[in-house]
């Protein structure tokens, strides 16, 4: 008996010490776990403006966050200045349109078709949005064009410009399902006189016409000084008629004050990588397995469809040594690190489509914590919500594919290329219902991508509203740094028109305007230490970036962003300048207009408020730059050895 008494005893004493062992690792998890889950690398940057950030007048705050002073006198101004009569009741016909494409493509096409509308003194129907059409099982609450944008304060904005109307008469409907009217299909190169010699004709004729865009554009970007009130008709459409449903902008506007709710300004990335621009460009070799061949398929429809021109398998390190892909997240975020962005600044990621997914976000993910989406701040509610009532789509059962032969399988790696395949999973093993439905299973077994489910047709309408709610956080953002614009492919993309809008509500806004190919450079020079960065590398970042926000990056834009897409740089057309700032930006734009009186005066007091607060920081910002000097070098001198190497999930 005493021997069993004993036991209990160790026992009892056994089961305390271990409730008390178990207490104190949560009690060090808890405080430690913060310092423990970051790159230990990154303590060679410093940390030296988070305690500086606070106030607004502060010198850390204007060198993160301020406005570019050069730009201050550039405001928004795209009223017609000649003479423009109102669009005549007694029109050539109707236009209807139906327009493909992803969000960028979408919101350039309606400001090209406006203009041609009023070039062919036309009736405008309200366009078709194939993306949100009935037939992908989109919410019949809307229509295709309500499903993203407002048609009343479309057809209203532009009551003086066009004539629009929600749809074709009756008989003329009646008459259009029976296709007897003609259809064009303009490219986006497509000119003036193209329409007016070509098109205008037929419609006198005919009365009706139909146009299918899907070229990114329907009408040249640059056109003749004669036409330049087209130009400003183009900036009335996408920044004053093209509002979103109200449901889109409260939950766009509820996004941006959880993002501002802790008092600290936020930055707005888009890392651009999406599959089309990158079979575009080549840049297939910079992912892994499955995402290098899903962009060399598309890239080989590509050629196929005549949309490239070159070779299916490319030099991608070239590619991006040239500047032709997007810098990657983790390049971003050394970036901004070098720039003196704090670890806990608050980072909104944009873009309703990152190639590569949570993988290829890891290392940013780890460098700002801070780091979030609109899935992040907004409920799975909110967002069905947004989406509207639907109907179910009948349930579509995955099955395991029938077993191959032994001879099967060994004609299939005998036709398999040289290209490593990802590999099926083994015949021993239980067959995952999620290997099937992943919108990337099909590239184990099959050479041809699959025809789109209605689950795939409804998720491609969805990203139409997601990118909607990015643009307007993008839009409101204290700054935007862009992973990939101004590409070269003639076609608008997300990061561009983001940056024009920006760029035409308020110029002065902090848009950074990075040059790819000297990045790239940049980074090649310490390929070795990607990490530990020398003190002059961080100042060649700095430099670089702080240039581009002004003169030497609106210049760079104006040759590279401007001829592919006028939205993306609506300057000097669609602005006007205060009367003490000829000078100054008549270098940088040309004959720019000065603005009207009752514009210029409210201006006014804000300019000189500003350069009162600039003249009073600039001996603190001479302080604070000779600070970070000091400690980035003692940083450099102390920094620590840490190598992490955690498993990722191919899968995310």
């Amino acid at each position: 008996m005493r021997v069993i008494s004993k036991l209990k005893w160790c026992a009892l004493g056994v089961l305390v010490l271990s409730i008390v062992s178990s207490i104190g690792h949560v009690i060090f998890a808890k405080y430690s776990s913060p310092d423990l889950v970051h790159y230990g690398a990154l303590n060679v940057f410093t940390n030296d403006l988070s305690l500086t950030v606070g106030s607004r007048q502060s010198p850390g705050y204007r060198k993160l966050w301020g406005n570019v002073k050069l730009l201050q006198s550039l405001l928004p101004y795209s009223n017609p200045r000649t003479a423009y009569p109102d669009p005549s009741e007694r029109s050539n016909g109707f236009i209807y349109a139906k327009i493909f494409g992803g969000f960028e493509k979408i919101r350039t096409l309606i400001a090209d078709l406006v203009a041609v509308s009023r070039l062919l003194n036309a009736t405008l129907v309200i366009p078709e949005i194939q993306e949100s059409s009935h037939s992908n099982g989109v919410s019949s609450k809307y229509t295709s064009f309500s499903f993203l944008y407002n048609e009343e304060q479309f057809i209203a904005a532009l009551k003086n410009d066009v004539n629009i109307v929600k749809s074709l008469p009756p008989k003329l409907k009646e008459a259009r399902r029976k296709k007897q009217f003609p259809t064009f299909k303009p490219t986006c190169s497509a000119s003036p006189s193209y329409y007016t010699d070509e098109v205008l004709p037929v419609l006198k004729k005919t009365k009706v016409i139909g146009l299918v865009l899907s070229d990114g554009g329907c009408l040249q970007n640059k056109l003749p000084p004669n036409l330049v009130e087209y130009q400003r008709l183009r900036c009335r459409v996408a920044f004053h008629a093209l509002h979103f449903r109200s449901e889109v902008l409260e939950l766009g506007h509820k996004i941006v004050q959880r993002l501002r709710a802790s008092g600290q300004p936020y930055l707005a990335y888009n890392p651009g990588l999406v599959r089309d621009t990158l079979a575009y460009h080549g840049c297939a070799e910079l992912f892994q397995d499955v995402h290098t061949e899903l962009i060399q398929y598309r890239r080989a429809q590509m050629i196929k469809q005549r949309i490239i021109k070159e070779e299916l398998t490319v030099d991608s390190h070239a590619r991006k040594l040239n500047g032709s892909c997007p810098l990657v997240p983790e390049e971003v975020g050394l970036i901004l690190r070098a720039m003196g962005y704090p670890q806990r600044t608050i980072i909104y990621l944009a873009g309703s489509e990152t190639f590569g997914g949570q993988r290829v976000l890891i290392p940013l993910r780890a460098m700002y914590t801070n780091l979030v989406d609109r899935t992040s701040l907004c409920s799975k509610q909110e967002l069905l919500d947004l989406v509207g009532p639907e109907k179910p789509l009948p349930e579509d059962s995955v099955q395991p594919p029938p077993a191959k032969s032994v001879q099967q399988l060994k004609e299939e790696w005998d036709k398999a290329g040289p290209r490593p395949r990802p590999l099926p999973p083994p015949p021993d093993r239980p067959f995952y219902r999620h290997e099937k439905e992943g919108w990337y299973g099909w590239v184990a077994e099959k050479d041809v991508e699959p025809d789109l489910s209605l689950m795939d047709l409804r998720t491609r309408a969805y990203r139409l509203l997601w990118a909607a709610l990015d643009y307007i956080v993008s839009v409101e953002a204290d700054a935007f740094f862009p992973g990939f614009h101004t590409d070269g492919s003639g076609l608008p993309d997300f990061s561009s028109l983001v940056m024009g809008h920006r760029l035409y509500e308020l110029a002065s806004s902090r848009t950074y305007r990075p040059n790819r190919k000297y990045l790239v450079e940049l980074f090649r020079s310490i390929s070795d230490h990607l990490y530990y960065p020398k003190h002059n590398w961080t100042l060649a970042v700095r430099e670089h970036l702080n240039k581009n926000l002004g003169e030497e990056g609106l210049l760079r834009d104006l040759h590279l962003s401007k001829p592919t897409s006028f939205l993306s740089y609506p300057v000097p057309e669609c602005s006007c300048r205060t009367a003490d700032s000829a000078e100054a930006l008549g270098s940088l734009f040309g004959d720019i207009d000065e603005c009207p009186k009752w514009m210029d005066r409210g201006v006014l007091v804000t300019l000189q408020e500003n350069s009162a607060n600039v003249n009073e920081t600039q001996e603190e910002e001479v302080e604070l730059d000779g600070q970070l000097e000091s400690d980035e070098i003692r940083a450099t001198e102390t920094r620590a050895s840490f190598d992490q190497d955690e498993e990722m999930d191919p899968d995310d």
